[in-house]
C-alpha cells in the first residue's frame, strides 16, 4: 500500500521566463503568447478526462475546498500540520500530473493524509458530502462526455476515487484485463476490440483517431466519440454520418460529436484571437486549420496544421497543440491532450543549428545501410526554447515532432528542445543526493550530468527520431526496391514492409512508444562519443569531453536501474515507455556486452543499498560495442515492419531477470520524489500583458490553477 502514496517533499520548480526571456519579447509576440497559453491551459480538463474517470470531479473538489478556505488549512497542532502538509503534498502532486496517475509511471497515487481528515476539509469547505460532484463542474459543462456523473456523492469519490487502490486498476491499460483507462466507456474495451477498429473503421476510412474516445456500448457496438466544438458532425463527407457496419458484417459503429465541446470550443475561440497577433501568413494559415480541427473534430485539420507548423521555420514564439503523444492510450493509436508554448533561447538554439547543419554526417555514421534511411534528410527546425505552458499530464525534456510518418517523410520535422525543463531535471537537491552513485563518481555526475543530458536529449530528438525510413508499401508503388529489398541482419533480403495504411503506431501497437523510444535513446549513446557533437556543445578539450561522456553512460545505467520501479513484478508490466526502453539499454551493458567488467553493481553488506561500477575505458570498446549491435536490430526491426522478431527481440531485451527483479526493493525504498512544475498566467491590463509567476510551493501551485478558472 504505501508506494501508492503520494510523494513526500517532492522539488517544485516555477517554470519562470518573467525577467529575463519575456521582457525580450515585443508587445504582438507577448500578445500572441497570451493567447496560446489561454489555448494551452483551455485544454486541461481534456487531459484529466483522459488519464482516469475520478480525475476531473478531483479537480474540482480540491479547487473548491483551496477557494471555500481561501487557502487557510487547519494547522493548530502537530498532528493538524502534518495532515495538512500530506495533504497539500497529494494536491500539489494531482495539478503536476494532471490526474492521480503519475504521468511517469502510469500508477496512482493516493493522500498520505487520512481519509477523515480529507472529509473534516470538506465540511470546513462548506461543500455539501451527500452532493452530487456535478454541483462542483462548471454550470455549461458537457455532463455527457465527463466522469462527474460517476460518483454520486463526494463522500463516494473520496472513497472510491481518491483513496481507493487495487494492484491491477492502479495501472493504466485495458479494462478487460483489470487495469485502468479513460480513453473507454461502456463495456470494458479489449485489445481484439481495438485491434478490429483499427483495422476495419480507422484504416478503412483514412480517419485518425487520434482525437477519439472509445465508447464499447454492446459486444458488437461502438460509439466513437470526437473531440470537437460542434455536437453535430459537419464533416460528414469524411466522416458517416450514421451508424455503419465494419467489413466482417457484424460489428456497428457510430461517431458521435462534441467530446470535450467546452473545451475545444474554448480552445478555437483562444486560437482565433492569436491569430491577430501571428507573426507571418505561414502562423495564420496553421492556426486557422487548428481552429477547424478543434471545431468540427476533423483529424485530416490537424495533420494539415501539423504540416504548416513544420514549415514556421525557427518562431520566437514555438507553440503545438492537439492530441499528440499516444503513449498512455492501451493500443496504441489515441493521443492525448498536448499543447506547448515556449519562447526561444537564441544561444542554445545556435548549438542546435549546428548540430542540424551536419545531420546528415552523423546520420551516415549510424550502424545500417542507407536503404534505411530516407534518400534526402530535410534539415528539421531545431530550436531550444524556454517553456511558458505546457498542458499535458507531464513534461519531457525534449520534443520531436509531428508524429505523422507520411508528413516527416514528405515534409519535415522539428526538434525542440526544452532548456528550463532540461535545466531544472538536472539539479540536484541537498536533501536528495543521486542515489547509486559512489562517492568517487558522485564529483563529475554531478557537474557534468546536465551538460550530459543536454547532450543526450539533443541527438535523441534529432538524429534519434529523426532517422530511418520505414519500407512502405504505397498507393503507387513502393518507397523501395521491391524486387532488391534492403538486407536483413542476417545478410539476406527483408521480406516485411509496411502495407499500404500500415503505420509504425498502428502494426506494433502497445510496443511502438517503448521500441522507438529505446530505438532514439542508443542512437544518443552510440553518438555521444563523437567528438565532433561534443566540440558543437560546447566541450572542446579531451578531459571535458570524456566527463561529459562518462556521466552520459552512467547516467544511463542508473536510469535503466530507476526504471524497476515503474515495472511491476506481479504483472510484468512496465508503466512508462521511456523507463523500459532505459532498463533494456542498462541490462545490454550489464548482460549482452563482451565484458563482464563493464557494468557491475556492488552491494553493501546489509544488502540495502548498492553503487555502480561502469568501467570508463571500456565505454568506447565494448560499450560501444554492445550499443552498436542493440541498435542494429531495433532500427532494422523497426524499419522493416518486421513485428514478431521486433517485438520478441525487444520484450526479450526489456524482460526484468530474477537477479535485477531483486533490486527493486532497493530502488523503490531509496525513490527519490519527481519534480513538480509550476506555471506562469497571463493576463492582459491596459492592453499590456502582465505575467503571474507563483511560490515555489504546493500551494503556489494551487493559486496558479485557480487563476486560471478552467
Amino acid at each position: 500500500m504505501n508506494h501508492f502514496f503520494a510523494d513526500q517533499d517532492a522539488p517544485l520548480s516555477m517554470l519562470s521566463v518573467k525577467a529575463e526571456y519575456f521582457p525580450q519579447l515585443t508587445e504582438r509576440e507577448q500578445k500572441y503568447a497570451h493567447f496560446m497559453s489561454k489555448a494551452s491551459h483551455a485544454g486541461s480538463r481534456v487531459v484529466m478526462r483522459q488519464v482516469s474517470h475520478e480525475s476531473e470531479p478531483i479537480f474540482d473538489l480540491i479547487l473548491a475546498i483551496h477557494a471555500n478556505l481561501n487557502g487557510s488549512y487547519p494547522e493548530d497542532d502537530d498532528s493538524q500540520r502534518q495532515q495538512t502538509e500530506s495533504y497539500l503534498e497529494y494536491v500539489s502532486q494531482f495539478l503536476s500530473n494532471l490526474g492521480n496517475f503519475k504521468s511517469f509511471g502510469d500508477s496512482k497515487f493516493i493522500p498520505r493524509c487520512e481519509v477523515a481528515f480529507f472529509k473534516q476539509l470538506v465540511n470546513l469547505a462548506k461543500i455539501d458530502p451527500s452532493s452530487s460532484p456535478l454541483a462542483l463542474s462548471p454550470a455549461d459543462v458537457n455532463h455527457k462526455f465527463t466522469s462527474h456523473h460517476l460518483f454520486s456523492t463526494v463522500n463516494e469519490l473520496i472513497d472510491t476515487g481518491i483513496y481507493h487502490v487495487e494492484e491491477k486498476a492502479a495501472l493504466l491499460g485495458f479494462p478487460s484485463q483489470g487495469y485502468t483507462s479513460s480513453y473507454y466507456l461502456g463495456l470494458p474495451v479489449t485489445p481484439e476490440d481495438m485491434a478490429l477498429l483499427k483495422e476495419q473503421l480507422f484504416a478503412e476510412l483514412a480517419i485518425l483517431p487520434e482525437n477519439t474516445r472509445i465508447d464499447k456500448v454492446g459486444n458488437q457496438s461502438f460509439q466513437i466519440w470526437v473531440a470537437s466544438g460542434n455536437v453535430k458532425n459537419k464533416i460528414t463527407e469524411t466522416y458517416p454520418g450514421t451508424q455503419i457496419t465494419l467489413s466482417n458484417n457484424i460489428t456497428k459503429v457510430e461517431f458521435i460529436f462534441g467530446d470535450h465541446s467546452r473545451e475545444m470550443h474554448l480552445v478555437a475561440s483562444y486560437l482565433k484571437q492569436a491569430q491577430n497577433y501571428a507573426a507571418n501568413d505561414t502562423q495564420k494559415a496553421m492556426l486557422q486549420e487548428y481552429i477547424n480541427h478543434f471545431a468540427t473534430g476533423s483529424s485530416q485539420a490537424h495533420k494539415e496544421a501539423q504540416k504548416l507548423w513544420v514549415k514556421d521555420i525557427s518562431p520566437v514564439i514555438e507553440t503545438n497543440i492537439g492530441f499528440i503523444e499516444t503513449y498512455r492510450e492501451p493500443s496504441g493509436i489515441i493521443g492525448e491532450f498536448e499543447s506547448l508554448v515556449a519562447i526561444q533561447n537564441k544561444e542554445r538554439t545556435a548549438k542546435f543549428s549546428s548540430l542540424v547543419n551536419n545531420a546528415e554526417e552523423f546520420i551516415s555514421l549510424l550502424p545500417w545501410s542507407r536503404d534505411y534511411e530516407k534518400p534526402t534528410f530535410n534539415p528539421p527546425d531545431f530550436t531550444s526554447l524556454e517553456v511558458l505552458t505546457f498542458t499535458g499530464s507531464g513534461i519531457p525534456a525534449g520534443i520531436n515532432i509531428p508524429n505523422y510518418d507520411d508528413v516527416r517523410l514528405k515534409i519535415g520535422f522539428k526538434n525542440v528542445s526544452l532548456g528550463n525543463i532540461l535545466s531544472a531535471a538536472a539539479k540536484s537537491s541537498s536533501k536528495h543526493p543521486p542515489s547509486f552513485i559512489s562517492r568517487e563518481d558522485r564529483p563529475i555526475f554531478e557537474k557534468y550530468q546536465s551538460d550530459s543530458f543536454e547532450v543526450q536529449v539533443g541527438i535523441h530528438e534529432l538524429l534519434g527520431h529523426g532517422s530511418g525510413k520505414l519500407l512502405t508499401e504505397l498507393i503507387d508503388g513502393f518507397n523501395f526496391d521491391k524486387d532488391r529489398p534492403p538486407l536483413d541482419l542476417d545478410g539476406k533480403p527483408v521480406r516485411t514492409y509496411y502495407k499500404v495504411g500500415e503505420t509504425w503506431g498502428s502494426k506494433f501497437g502497445q510496443l511502438a512508444g517503448p521500441f522507438e523510444e529505446c530505438r532514439a535513446e542508443v542512437i544518443a549513446m552510440f553518438l555521444i562519443t563523437n567528438r565532433k557533437i561534443l566540440d558543437i556543445f560546447g566541450f572542446h578539450d579531451e578531459e571535458s569531453q570524456n566527463n561529459v561522456v562518462y556521466a552520459g553512460y552512467l547516467q544511463m545505467a542508473r536510469a535503466g536501474l530507476l526504471a524497476l520501479e515503474y515495472w511491476n513484478p506481479k504483472t510484468g508490466k512496465w508503466g512508462q515507455p521511456h523507463m523500459q526502453a532505459r532498463y533494456s539499454i542498462m541490462k545490454t551493458f550489464m548482460k549482452h556486452s563482451t565484458s563482464e567488467n563493464f557494468l557491475r553493481l556492488k552491494i553493501n553488506d546489509a544488502k540495502d543499498d548498492f553503487t555502480i561500477e561502469l568501467d570508463e575505458s571500456l565505454i568506447k570498446t565494448v560499450g560501444h560495442e554492445c550499443v552498436k549491435d542493440y541498435l542494429q536490430h531495433l532500427h532494422v526491426y523497426k524499419c522493416s515492419g518486421d513485428v514478431k522478431k521486433g517485438s520478441e527481440y525487444f520484450i526479450d531485451r526489456s524482460t526484468v531477470t530474477p537477479d535485477l527483479a531483486s533490486l527493486r526493493d532497493i530502488v523503490v525504498s531509496k525513490r527519490l520524489p519527481r519534480r513538480q512544475f509550476i506555471q506562469a498566467n497571463s493576463y492582459i491590463d491596459d492592453n499590456k500583458v502582465i505575467l503571474k509567476e507563483y511560490d515555489e510551493t504546493p500551494r503556489g501551485m494551487l493559486q496558479s490553477f485557480l487563476d486560471r478558472e478552467l
